[in-house]
């Protein structure tokens, strides 16, 4: 199911894109950066970590001072869990969550192709939270769950963002972040809550 509609994703983007291509005053931006991940939740002991990003994006002129910019974005997310191994000693493992970001956002210019604030909603679809497979009967520390379990995410979450882009016409810094408002432990077995909050710091190539 996820890939499928990973698939519609990438689709509807590409036809965007290409919509848009041929208006003057748009332009793609090639985006590379890194990202922290945390996972709040008051069900377990959860750390951040850092992660990768790469995407496309299309911004252009939509009213005034105001610019749309529609965007996909692959990453890899990073976080980890404290648990409790064989001998009940404690360890922190590391979760690696792989999806794509689509989105849509509104950007105020302050000064043209210099300084511009952003915000607007996105959604992610990824796979299941990846694990050694030397550590998934590791129990959760303060529940009954596994690693295992625990890795059973939601593939679809939903995230407003906010976010500052400066720089110059071509090369631009963009720092952001996205807050989850689906409850991405829905899926694991029990009654457990955590929400995602993500920091992106990434460097865009305008073309």
């Amino acid at each position: 199911m996820g890939k499928k509609f990973l698939a519609v994703l990438l689709l509807v983007t590409a036809t965007t894109f290409a919509q848009y291509w041929y208006r003057d005053s748009n332009r793609i931006g090639i985006t590379l950066g890194l990202n922290q991940f945390t996972l709040k939740t008051s069900n377990f002991e959860a750390l951040p970590g850092q992660g990768w990003n790469v995407g496309l994006s299309m911004r252009g002129n939509f009213r005034n001072d105001w610019d749309a910019i529609y965007a996909i974005q692959f990453s890899e997310h990073n976080f980890k869990v404290t648990t409790l191994n064989a001998a009940l000693n404690e360890r922190d493992i590391n979760f690696k969550l792989s999806g794509a970001q689509i989105s849509f956002q509104l950007s105020y210019k302050f000064i043209e192709n210099h300084l511009s604030v952003e915000f607007g909603p996105l959604v992610q679809v990824n796979g299941k939270a990846n694990i050694q497979t030397t550590e998934e009967n590791y129990l959760v520390k303060g529940t009954l769950i596994t690693a295992k379990d625990l890795s059973q995410v939601n593939s679809f979450n939903f995230y407003p963002t906010v976010g500052i882009t400066a720089g110059v016409r071509h090369v631009r810094l963009n720092v952001s972040y996205q807050y989850g408002l689906t409850n991405m432990l829905g899926n694991v077995e029990g009654n457990f809550k955590g929400n995602a909050s993500i920091i992106n710091g990434n460097i865009i190539f305008y073309l």
